[in-house]
């Protein structure tokens, strides 16, 4: 259908539309109209993508001389490959009808895992190996020494790309990474590199997260972007944990003496090129007086820019210049982070705390090592080394020392004696965190005009401006106009024995507790139909509740309803489980997967129609208060944003508890049980930053549940929803027709301009 949105003509290539995004594109158009920033919530299964692609893709067409590109950002293949397919669907319908083609290119960019073609290259599984393999191929100075020797393996297809490809533009279309790969096979071009130029030109690119907010990546694939772009940030609850993750290093004793081992790999070299090109390195000497960038090739994928533009430009320090004295300030650098590492308890300091250290112990200062991670490429590069991914221990340890030396706020170091996986073993690790996840977004928002946050469960939307630290033009939260009460939230706070249920610390191994969290779930699952997932605050305490349901044979009363299965850390396991799970379902045999908040299960799958019927919280999501980086992180948050520890806690258990729950929901033809099992949800503080679509559902009459009072709410509800259910039950209510849209949006004009004249 053709709508009018605000005035404006936009393409949307369905013959019904949700009320709901109808207003996400209303919001969306004013935030591209003042070229600001946005925060749009909406509800879970109501279209958002294809809401999206329609404004933004119309948006293109009527003002190009605004709007240039759509950059659009998601966090997993399947999601990337989604994005393209309804991209496709609209392009035929605007074809279909202008009556002409459609000059609308798009495609999705992934890793060389993804797109390499080369038999040679691919048959590794690893991507770092498949990199490595790549830039052992396409290096610029591999490519010129195989001129000169034709036993010098090259890669054809990277060849044949770089001849005749890049005079070629691709075709206008919709490309996924397999029409990509079909393409560059047709073709005899590397899909790799075709993509990488194809983006600059290509009107929407949809690639990774990490493509913007990693700085070695995005200085690489996003920099030529032009500030004319929309950029959307989809699913994009977490992404102030991909900011911090991204500008976070960790160094623990076996990196270190892989680097130390790189170090006299490199120096050996050295001598080598100096017995018989010594002239190599005194021309990467001259071009370094000049400054980094005019060493820098586009070309490498070792290239490590976590330096601000304005350093790039300048000269390096003269102590690090010559190959040889960079060998020496290395090693000394990894000598004195093998003594910071000798530690029997945990150390907590500030990078300016680690500089002065530096200084006094190893006599390094703060401008040489501002340049390492730079200097250690542009030597990579000029000693023409293939082998890069053997390199990684060094390089880490080079973006340790750049990014220390060039963020006094907002990091922190903390030494621990133990890892985490291991925690009576001996085995000291450094972590350099972030705490400060608006230092990766702010050049996105400083560089495109319209950055658009949006997920189903980003509530309460009032955090993400603080702690993103962006002021949004629109911000908005929408709800889920429905036909029928298909969702079905509740608050189970006590078992039939009235003794309260909560995973909290000083209840969570009370034999109660635990049976009447075993209790709920053998009841639900003799009422539910079809899947059911359960969720637990992590995979210890699933472990340990699963061992005690063991016990008092609550499994064995779970396996006469449905099978059971169990997600574990161990990837392999639980793609199998799930695979599993959903044979049992799709054969009406029935079953649970107990799961974990914040695991894959959590954040990747979606559990619609009868493969989840019903989603169980047990307990509240925190994080590890007890963590030491999460302490330093709270606390930054407090001093710089004035954000309560409290306030953000509950924020992100909240957020991840909703995002478990909105698994089961998947369309307005679905339908789910949402229970809550733990008394504290029940709270005002916890109840009011779930998603504004929830909470419209959750009654107060259903707040303060038994198990026994949940189940008799369950069952009447499921044979209500049981019933015949079409599209003519939700027209003109959860679904409009273009009449019935134009109708409803004449009526609510009516009504504004009679509130005004009031």
């Amino acid at each position: 259908m053709l709508l009018d949105v605000d005035g404006m003509k936009v393409y949307f290539p369905y013959d019904f539309i949700y009320p709901e995004q109808y207003s996400y594109m209303l919001d969306l158009k004013r935030a591209l109209d003042a070229k600001g920033h946005c925060l749009l919530e909406m509800p879970s299964g109501t279209g958002k993508t294809i809401s999206l692609l329609s404004l933004t893709i119309s948006y293109l067409i009527a003002f190009p001389q605004n709007l240039g590109k759509l950059i659009y950002c998601s966090r997993t293949i399947p999601e990337i490959e989604k994005v393209i397919e309804e991209l496709r669907k609209l392009k035929s319908y605007i074809e279909k009808e202008t009556g002409e083609p459609a000059n609308i290119t798009g495609l999705a960019l992934a890793s060389r895992k993804h797109l390499c073609i080369n038999p040679e290259v691919n048959k590794a599984r690893d991507g770092k190996v498949i990199d490595s393999g790549c830039h052992a191929l396409t290096a610029s100075y591999v490519r010129s020494r195989a001129q000169r020797d034709d036993n010098i393996p090259q890669c054809d297809w990277f060849e044949k790309f770089d001849l005749h490809g890049k005079e070629f533009p691709l075709p206008a279309g919709c490309y996924n990474l397999d029409d990509l790969r079909e393409f560059g096979s047709k073709k005899g071009w590397c899909p790799y590199f075709m993509a990488r130029h194809a983006v600059l030109n290509a009107n929407v690119v949809v690639y990774s997260y990490h493509y913007l907010l990693d700085p070695k990546i995005a200085e690489i694939v996003s920099k030529e972007m032009k500030k004319e772009s929309c950029v959307v940030f989809d699913e994009a609850h977490n992404i102030d944990n991909i900011c911090v993750d991204s500008m976070s290093i960790n160094i623990n004793r076996k990196i270190l003496d892989k680097a130390k081992t790189c170090v006299t790999n490199l120096s050996e070299h050295i001598q080598r090129i100096k017995e018989s090109d010594s002239n190599r390195l005194q021309e990467e000497y001259n071009k370094l007086v000049t400054g980094l960038r005019q060493a820098a090739s586009s070309q490498d994928v070792i290239s490590n820019p976590v330096l601000p533009k304005d350093i790039l430009e300048e000269s390096v320090p003269g102590n690090i210049r010559t190959a040889d004295f960079f060998i020496s300030f290395i090693r000394r650098l990894i000598d004195f982070m093998k003594m910071r590492l000798t530690v029997t308890h945990a150390v907590q300091e500030s990078p300016a705390g680690i500089l002065k250290d530096l200084k006094n112990r190893a006599f390094i200062d703060r401008k040489p090592l501002r340049f390492c991670s730079e200097r250690l490429a542009s030597i990579i590069r000029s000693l023409e080394l293939t082998d890069v991914g053997e390199l990684s221990p060094l390089v880490a340890v080079a973006n340790f020392a750049t990014l220390i030396s060039t963020y006094l706020h907002g990091f922190s170091v903390i030494i621990e004696p133990f890892e985490d996986k291991a925690p009576n073993i001996p085995n000291p690790i450094m972590y350099l965190r972030c705490l400060d996840s608006s230092i990766a977004i702010k050049p996105v928002f400083s560089k495109f005009q319209t950055v658009v946050i949006t997920s189903g469960t980003l509530s309460p939307l009032d955090m993400y401006p603080k702690i993103l630290d962006f002021h949004p033009v629109v911000q908005s939260s929408f709800t889920m106009t429905l036909a029928r009460p298909c969702i079905l939230p509740m608050i189970v706070t006590k078992g039939n024995d009235q003794v309260s249920i909560s995973s909290k610390f000083e209840s969570r191994d009370d034999p109660a507790v635990v049976r009447n969290y075993g209790k709920l779930l053998v009841e639900m699952a003799r009422s539910v139909p079809d899947g059911m997932v359960c969720f637990f605050t992590s995979y210890l305490y699933l472990e340990n509740v699963v061992a005690t349901w063991y016990d008092h044979a609550i499994i064995t009363d779970l396996q006469r309803h449905k099978l059971v299965f169990i997600e574990t850390q161990d990837d392999a396991e639980t793609s199998l489980a799930l695979i599993n799970y959903m044979k049992a379902c799709d054969r009406g045999r029935g079953a649970v997967l107990l799961a974990v908040a914040r695991g894959k299960v959590s954040e990747g799958v979606d559990f619609d129609h009868h493969y989840g019927r019903c989603v169980i919280m047990m307990g509240i999501p925190f994080m590890y208060t007890q963590s030491r980086i999460l302490k330093a992180r709270l606390e930054y948050l407090r001093d710089q944003f004035n954000i309560r520890e409290s306030d953000f806690l509950t924020f992100d258990a909240m957020r991840h508890a909703a995002q478990c729950v909105g698994r089961v929901m998947r369309g307005k033809t679905d339908y789910g049980i949402m229970l809550f099992a733990d008394k504290r949800f029940s709270r005002a503080d916890k109840r009011t930053k779930l998603p504004r679509w929830i909470q419209e559902y959750l009654l107060d009459s259903k707040c303060n549940l038994s198990t026994e009072e949940a189940v008799q709410i369950t069952r009447p509800w499921l044979r209500q929803m049981a019933q015949p259910f079409t599209r003519d039950d939700q027209l003109g209510v959860s679904l409009l027709t273009l009449e019935q849209l134009n109708s409803r949006e004449n009526i609510e004009k009516a009504q504004r301009r009679a509130q005004q004249t009031l």
